[in-house]
């Protein structure tokens, strides 16, 4: 069977979507998952773009050692050195450079001539293969460019070093026919074509991201590339647990090969959606929590006379099938550690004994401890950055009633480690908590957005809380989780002050 490269960006493309910031704690945590998971490459960040991003990718490359790790730049000679100091300690270095081909973007965006844009792009090929053994080119807006430009452009990078050649359909506006027959064209007419791999880089503007990569490797891909739960700019990206199962599924008609380890993609799938804040739409396509749901009669009926009436996926094949429970509040540190680390949690011990001590906080007030739960506890200490001083919740109370103003105390430990009561009232408890804690920071903070679900099921289940927040001009992101919404809803608050301190430290430092 013929083997396909998986090339995951959600930690650059994915992160691109309205919204998400994620931190390099977090960042580390998904790159290790996809790193399970088995994905060929992971395209950690954009090194050039922020200090966070190289820092983020400099760390991820360093840690990472069985999936490739790749580091955007442009085709500029400075964005390749910066990725060079963070991709140089990854085991095979690699980079992915693009520039756009289309008229379109080389007219109003470049301001350049194609022969131009031929003249850059080869420079930039050159320059990075004096470095980088693997040398990714993309034609931004491929699908829309000149096809015999793209020949002509596309030889010139290959004569040049590219080991790949990437042609993204970046607007999302090909139809399924078209883009394959675009990869059926390049392969036969790129001067040594059989000498690099063809990707495929599907965006979802149309709802055809899925249909249009099935369609690229149908006509000779050798890569694709998207992101765990489709996320992306505008509608996303191709969702790349759709393709490794839908091949994996219906590999008596593609006759191809992921090494993605399917058992892995319910979790990560759960850890992408939780770092980054993003819900999962209940039906969408094998990760929705309703893509294994039968309500219909006449379904449930054949479902349970024989799961294949219905179900062309089991659960069990993406990692769904539920872990026997055998923690609880008699448990030990011993077996908590061991199913912390069969969870893929490799936790230091300082962080592995503050999880411990939550997980039996919560076992002392729940009745049952569930795999979310624990999936909940272990990312959050495994997320935590204590680079900068931070702000620390001591207790927040709230005092309510229908006839009252609702008004709520906190005590908080400073970053210059005080402890400060604040108290300030609101027309609601939330709002009385934010105002409070407002008062912590200097200026007017704005909550743009604020959610709070349950993790599990039950009257005792966890309650995350995420709330996105503008502050200084800068948007952040917080989020936290206890069994009292209002306690999460403190906490996530400050959580996301906390991360914009962290990110000031991060943009103060040269990159």
């Amino acid at each position: 069977m013929r083997k396909i490269d998986i090339f995951d960006t959600t930690l650059r493309d994915g992160e691109q979507s309205a919204g998400i910031n994620l931190n390099t704690a977090e960042k580390i945590e998904i790159a290790k998952q996809l790193e399970r998971l088995g994905v060929t490459i992971i395209e950690a960040g954009f090194p050039a773009s922020s200090p966070g991003d190289f820092d983020a990718v400099h760390r991820i490359a360093g840690t990472v050692k069985n999936s490739i790790v790749t580091g955007l730049a442009r085709c500029i000679q400075k964005d390749i050195d910066t990725t060079w100091e963070a991709i140089k300690v990854a085991q095979q270095p690699h980079i992915h450079i693009f520039l756009a081909t289309s008229p379109i973007h080389m007219e109003y965006k470049l301001k350049k001539t194609p022969d131009q844009v031929v003249e850059q792009a080869v420079e930039a090929v050159k320059y990075a293969k004096k470095f980088f053994p693997l040398v990714q080119w993309s034609a931004e807006d491929a699908f829309r460019s000149d096809h015999e430009f793209l020949v002509r452009i596309m030889n010139e990078v290959v004569a040049a070093g590219a080991t790949t050649i990437n042609v993204p359909d970046t607007v999302g506006y090909a139809s399924p026919e078209e883009y394959g027959a675009l990869f059926k064209f390049l392969l036969e007419n790129v001067k040594g074509a059989e000498k690099v791999k063809f990707s495929a880089h599907c965006h979802n503007d149309l709802g055809m991201a899925t249909a249009n990569t099935i369609a690229a490797i149908e006509n000779g891909a050798a890569q694709v590339e998207g992101t765990i739960n489709g996320i992306g700019e505008r509608a996303g990206n191709v969702a790349l647990e759709e393709i490794a199962v839908a091949l994996h599924i219906r590999k008596d008609l593609y006759h191809v090969e992921t090494g993605i380890q399917l058992q892995e993609i319910k979790r990560t799938s759960q850890l992408v959606s939780k770092l980054t804040n993003v819900v999962i739409q209940p039906n969408k396509a094998i990760v929705g929590k309703n893509a294994f749901a039968h309500e219909s009669g006449i379904h449930q009926d054949g479902v349970l006379k024989n799961p294949e009436t219905y179900e062309i996926i089991s659960p069990a094949l993406i990692g769904e099938g539920e872990i026997p429970l055998v923690l609880g509040k008699h448990s030990g540190r011993a077996a908590f550690r061991d199913r912390a680390e069969t969870m893929g949690f490799h936790l230091s011990e300082e962080k592995l004994n503050k999880a411990f001590v939550e997980f039996k906080k919560l076992a002392d007030r729940k009745k049952e401890i569930t795999e979310e739960d624990l999936l909940t506890l272990l990312t959050e200490q495994q997320v935590q950055i204590e680079d900068v001083p931070l702000f620390d919740l001591k207790m927040v109370q709230v005092q309510y009633g229908t006839e009252n103003i609702p008004t709520a105390t906190a005590i908080v430990l400073t970053p210059e480690r005080l402890e400060k009561t604040v108290v300030a009232t609101g027309s609601g408890s939330v709002e009385a908590i934010f105002n409070t804690l407002e008062q912590l920071v200097p200026g007017a903070v704005h909550v743009i957005d604020y959610r709070v679900s349950s993790v599990g099921k039950g009257r005792d289940a966890l309650g995350e809380a995420v709330i996105n927040i503008r502050y200084d001009d800068v948007s952040t992101t917080g989020r936290n989780s206890s069994q009292d919404v209002l306690e999460a809803s403190a906490k996530a608050y400050l959580n996301a002050i906390n991360r914009h301190l962290i990110k000031a430290s991060l943009r103060a430092q040269p990159v």
